[in-house]
């Protein structure tokens, strides 16, 4: 039985089944394992970890503890409160805006890229560089979220660090503009959203690009990037946003003080910074890395919702919630009817009824001829009943199933 533990709880002998928090912020190279030494339970001490799931069939049992089943209904009571969909009416169909979203994502990789390899060299930095990137990519936002969004997901691993940037700058002009923040606010979200992991220029190559999780030393060198961002711009030319230098020196805080690099508190991180916690974690674990492939978005969110408490600000969380959606594009899904679907944009009505593609029947188990449902309509009688892992159905096409974009020039 799995279950999750205070990690003051730990003791040598337990299964360690799952880490509670992004599986990018720890040191730890195995997410599931034995624990065994004195010396380990010390490093997971020492990494600010407030819980942990355990398997208590594969290692000791304690007393107390939450079971999954605790844990999901908290995550759904939590989630109830963003069910209802706030957004204003998109001014262009998706498939319209993708045609635009995709030569926007082109441009600015190459922007976003010359722009790291100019401070790796030591290189100031221009504004005139980075503002022309941030204003094509909000002004596709503003026309509909969902096409950007969705298409810097499909990243590889191989420009993820590039195209990271991309994701969060349009991850928080979306996030501004659902926070009801004015034009120039949005601005400066986006800027600091596309500036805020330049300290990575400085990061050690083999270590920002090693397949396979970091050692404690090497963790600790990756810990160090957003202080060097932050000199980074504040060496710039004309990037002078006080927004930006918080967000890219502040972004891996979190409200609890177990962040880095200068453990803040809630109060002390700051609506920026918390909008830039929330949208650097969700593009990370949705992203393939080098060393683990991402989490389907859905169960994304859900992961997010459990460990809110602590780590993020529940307002901001909830307002970005509103901006993907519960079952963000992209997301396989189980409807009433028994078949599969995955979810292909979102609706005005509610988060809970999104645009969705069927093409899996349960019953038969076999493929079904594609078809588009809107569950939001009246007539609609069907429903989502659960969130999916493509993974445990053997489904291993799930982007060709909810975008035609994966040939993507970038």
């Amino acid at each position: 039985m799995l279950l999750l533990i205070p990690v003051d709880k730990l003791r040598v002998g337990m299964y360690i089944h799952e880490f509670r928090g992004s599986w990018y912020d720890h040191p730890f190279w195995r997410n599931a394992f034995l624990l065994n030494s004195q010396k380990d339970l010390a490093s997971i001490l020492a990494a600010g970890f407030k819980e942990v799931w355990i398997d208590t069939d594969k290692g000791l049992d304690v007393e107390g503890g939450k079971t999954e089943e605790t844990i999901a209904e908290e995550v759904d009571i939590a989630l109830a409160r963003a069910h209802q969909n706030t957004k204003p009416a998109f001014q262009a169909d998706i498939a319209v805006e993708a045609e635009r979203a995709v030569k926007v994502c082109s441009q600015s990789k190459l922007a976003v890229a010359s722009m790291f390899q100019e401070a790796r060299m030591g290189k100031a930095l221009n504004a005139s560089d980075a503002i022309p990137v941030v204003e094509e990519i909000t002004a596709s936002v503003m026309r509909n979220p969902d096409a950007l969004i969705s298409l810097v997901r499909l990243k590889d691993k191989d420009n993820y660090t590039y195209m990271h940037s991309v994701a969060v700058c349009a991850l928080m002009v979306a996030l501004a503009k659902q926070l009801g923040l004015n034009d120039e606010q949005i601005n400066h979200a986006g800027l600091a959203g596309l500036m805020h992991d330049i300290g990575k220029t400085l990061s050690p190559p083999d270590i920002l690009n090693k397949p396979g999780k970091l050692t404690d030393a090497e963790f600790q060198v990756m810990k160090q990037h957003p202080v060097d961002g932050h000199k980074i711009l504040l060496g710039s030319n004309g990037i002078t946003s006080d927004i930006a230098l918080f967000v890219c020196l502040h972004h891996h805080e979190k409200v609890d003080g177990s962040g880095y690099p200068d453990k803040l508190t809630n109060e002390q991180i700051g609506l920026y910074a918390k909008m830039g916690a929330v949208c650097d974690v969700y593009d990370a674990i949705t992203s393939n890395r080098p060393y683990k492939n991402g989490w389907e978005p859905a169960q994304s969110i859900r992961k997010m919702a459990e460990w809110s408490k602590g780590h993020f600000d529940w307002r901001i969380f909830e307002a970005f919630v509103r901006s993907v959606g519960i079952y963000p594009i992209g997301s396989m899904v189980r409807l009433a009817s028994d078949r599969m679907a995955v979810v292909i944009g979102q609706t005005e009505q509610s988060l809970l009824t999104p645009m969705v593609k069927i093409f899996f029947s349960i019953r038969s188990n076999i493929r079904i001829p594609s078809e588009v449902l809107d569950l939001s309509k009246p007539s609609c009688n069907d429903k989502i009943v659960s969130h999916e892992d493509p993974e445990k159905w053997d489904i291993h096409d799930i982007q060709e199933l909810w975008s035609d974009m994966s040939a993507k020039p970038w």
